[in-house]
């Protein structure tokens, strides 16, 4: 027989928590926070020796330091908020949904075809065949890694993920179509403005805010953050989500068609990011590329896991991202001649995600010492 051999336990072990109070949570997350200010400030110091204080006012410029700069922060911040609501209810469902980024392509290009052939018809039939077309784009982008998730058990990390690549393909192939013999494709109908937001009020504005496309835009997010608030909470279906999220098992024993409502959430989920292509094509760029998305299908993952899938907490963690996005970027072109270049900024932009979201590690699990130097028999 063999003889025992014997190993030192190791120092510490980690433990899962039964349940964080929700003030305890917050606290760390918010400690997690104030030590990725003080990273970044460490870390442009060590680059440009500029002092923190300059540092962050130059960030808070970059994100709020006139009405240009308030309004491209804004707006982005909607375009985030609305991809991260679309993730809510699948990711609520535990249906992890990483095709967002090309739900949102083939919606905003569902959108573009009709602008750009359809040009005859009225505004108000124009827009509802528009809104239409990328709802139907972005369900069924959403609708087909759902369908063999349901049937074929695959894994739909990997299926959405590579649905993305998809909608790139399609979406450059009409861009070149489109673009001809031209170095670039332009904005769509630009003399007429014909699928505009702007050909609502014919096409010219008087300054008004109520003429104003990235207006519209943002209240449409608002009511659209809303709403999926109280679909999630205090809805029939928003009760299956999460109890199939919670477990299959259970859902099936409570009498719920897991599969119908795999199907039916991942339907609405791409609609969402679909009309996101939309609201993309039609107020803010007036052209499609595969570049539509900006990243923020990926960015939004994060803005709904870090939110616990609050629709409304959304709304702050999108405007924290993008707000340090654009002061990133101010950072990058003012002291860029000193070497702060934007790849330095995006580090920056990095190691504040990592610390935060690596908070989240503390909040679920808890390190505890062991009885240093106990012995453990093996046999």
């Amino acid at each position: 027989m063999k003889q025992g051999s014997s190993r030192r336990t190791p120092l510490f072990h980690i433990a899962k928590r039964d349940r964080m109070r929700p003030a305890a949570a917050w606290g760390v997350r918010v400690g997690a926070f104030v030590l990725a200010l003080l990273l970044n400030a460490l870390f442009v110091w060590c680059v440009v020796r500029v002092d923190p204080l300059t540092f962050y006012r130059t960030m808070l410029r970059g994100a709020f330091g006139s009405s240009s700069y308030l309004w491209a922060t804004f707006k982005a911040t909607a375009k985030l908020l609305c991809i991260a609501v679309a993730l809510a209810p699948a990711f609520k469902m535990r249906f992890w949904n990483i095709g967002a980024e090309g739900q949102v392509l083939i919606g905003g290009m569902a959108a573009a075809f009709v602008m750009y052939h359809y040009t005859s018809l009225p505004t108000p039939v124009l827009f509802l065949l528009m809104i239409v077309c990328s709802l139907l784009a972005g369900g069924i982008w959403g609708l087909i890694p759902a369908f063999f998730k349901a049937k074929l058990n695959t894994n739909e990390t990997l299926f959405t993920l590579m649905m993305n690549y998809i909608a790139t393909q399609i979406v450059l192939y009409f861009y070149n179509e489109w673009r001809g013999i031209r170095s670039a494709l332009g904005m769509l109908n630009s003399s007429t403005k014909v699928g505009w937001f702007s050909s609502l009020w014919g096409g010219t504005s008087d300054g008004s805010l109520l003429q104003n496309e990235d207006f519209w835009f943002i209240v449409i997010v608002v009511v659209l953050t809303v709403l999926m608030y109280f679909y999630l909470r205090s809805t029939k279906h928003g009760y299956e989500i999460a109890v199939v999220g919670e477990s299959g098992n259970t859902a099936r024993y409570a009498g719920i068609h897991v599969n119908r409502v795999l199907l039916r959430t991942m339907i609405l989920s791409g609609a969402i990011c679909g009309f996101c292509g939309f609201l993309t094509v039609s107020s803010q760029s007036h052209t499609i590329s595969s570049e539509m998305a900006g990243g923020y299908g990926f960015t939004a993952i994060i803005v709904a896991w870090l939110s616990k899938f609050n629709t409304f907490t959304m709304a702050g963690v999108a405007l924290l991202i993008v707000a340090l996005e654009k002061g990133a970027a101010l950072m990058s072109n003012t002291y860029g001649t000193l070497g702060f270049s934007a790849p330095a900024a995006d580090v920056m932009v990095g190691v504040m995600l990592l610390v935060v979201i690596g908070s989240e590690f503390f909040i679920q699990y808890r390190i505890l010492r062991s009885h240093a130097g106990k012995e453990a028999e093996t046999v």
